[in-house]
């Protein structure tokens, strides 16, 4: 095997690398084993250069060479899945067989064969991408056993016919994985392994596997709650002026009064972001659709100046990631009630409020790390709310 195989261009160190970019207000999810069986085709570089100039040093030359440098790849693995983006992964592999012959002059031929088998502990990284789809990426440490087996013909003598190396390398990897289930998942890998082939030369067998993974006792993420319908604020009754007070009969005539202006209605409706949106997202679901077409229905008739959509997010995640989210949202809203509604778009206005208006409710909410308990605490600052100013 050639160590001048060409690298995967470190495609596995920029996976790893995009795994720490993950948002932090990504749901965790862990804690489970789980177990597995891959398989495949595995390649590896024969290096005809290296064998023609052993021969040559033994006064032969080479009229002939062919390899068979591919060769059927499977491994046994099982792993513990610490949370949502790491999991530790220890593996039996058997790479396979890889073979040359070559015919020499004097006449004589040189046929060798190296069969690879192992074991190895990964650091798989896990990058979700949708609700089932994610990318990996690992690396990590296996040790290999590479036994040999030569045989010469006519003037060419072997003088180790079986030799045999057990070797440490490193190994990488990148792919794609799949949740059919919560219980049953498929992988897609390309991994490259480090290897010694027991003649003195170290090289690399580079492995494109598909693999079915049985993860034991994984509890399905959990589904967005679905909030009771919002409760509309009831309007203010409308302002009725005192009975004008006219002046004693020894006045001529008292002025008219002229009752004052109708005050301006303010009118507040909070929606929970959960029964608008699905978790982490700013596409409208159904059911937030059919809410908003019913607040619609509600003014009709209302004449407002001006109607304000805000949206607010809890404080899991950062401050700009949060701020971008809650305008998008808001800028949903906004978007249907102008589109689907009927509402004059000129006199809807969309704002992100991010996480700086948490509401009292969840002030006894603690902890920094996203876990279930804290997401379903934080529950209430998850909201639009729509402020219609005007008069009915």
């Amino acid at each position: 095997m050639n160590t001048r195989t060409p690298t995967l261009r470190l495609l596995a160190l920029a996976c790893l690398a995009a795994l720490t970019a993950l948002p932090a207000a990504a749901q965790q999810e862990g804690g489970y084993f789980y177990g597995g069986i891959g398989a495949g085709l595995g390649r590896a570089q024969i290096d005809q250069e290296r064998i023609s100039s052993t021969l040559l040093g033994a006064g032969l030359t080479t009229s002939g060479f062919t390899a068979d440098n591919k060769s059927n790849h499977w491994r046994l693995f099982g792993g513990y899945q610490m949370n949502r983006n790491f999991g530790l992964e220890a593996s039996y592999f058997d790479l396979g067989k890889f073979s040359f012959n070559t015919n020499t002059t004097p006449a004589g031929s040189l046929s060798g064969q190296a069969r690879m088998q192992g074991g190895g502990l990964d650091l798989v990284g896990t990058l979700p991408v949708s609700e089932r789809f994610s990318l990996l990426g690992r690396v990590g440490v296996q040790r290999t056993r590479t036994r040999d087996t030569f045989a010469g013909s006519g003037a060419v003598s072997v003088l180790n016919p079986n030799p045999s190396k057990r070797d440490t390398g490193y190994k990488v990897g990148v792919g794609m994985q799949y949740d059919v289930t919560p219980n049953f998942l498929v992988r897609g890998e390309v991994d490259r392994y480090r290897v010694n082939d027991a003649v003195g030369n170290r090289g690399t067998v580079n492995v494109a596997s598909v693999s079915l993974v049985f993860p034991f006792g994984r509890a399905p993420a959990p589904t967005p709650r679905m909030a009771a319908a919002p409760a509309y604020v009831a309007p203010v009754p409308a302002y009725v002026p005192p009975a004008p007070v006219y002046a004693p009969p020894v006045v001529v005539q008292a002025p008219v009064a002229v009752p004052p202006p109708p005050p301006v209605e303010r009118r507040r409706v909070s929606f929970s972001a959960e029964s608008l949106f699905g978790f982490d997202k700013s596409a409208l679901r159904p059911e937030g659709q059919a809410a908003l077409d019913t607040f619609a229905r509600e003014l009709a008739g209302t004449r407002y100046d001006v109607i304000t959509v805000e949206g607010h997010t809890d404080r899991l995640g950062t401050a700009a990631y949060n701020q971008k989210l809650s305008l998008q949202r808001a800028e949903a809203v906004r978007g249907y009630l102008a589109s689907s509604g009927g509402l004059d778009a000129s006199r809807l206005k969309a704002v992100g409020m991010g996480e700086t208006q948490p509401t009292p409710a969840t002030a006894d909410c603690k902890g920094a790390k996203p876990t279930p308990k804290l997401i379903a605490c934080l529950q209430p600052d998850r909201r639009v709310e729509v402020e219609v100013t005007g008069t009915k």
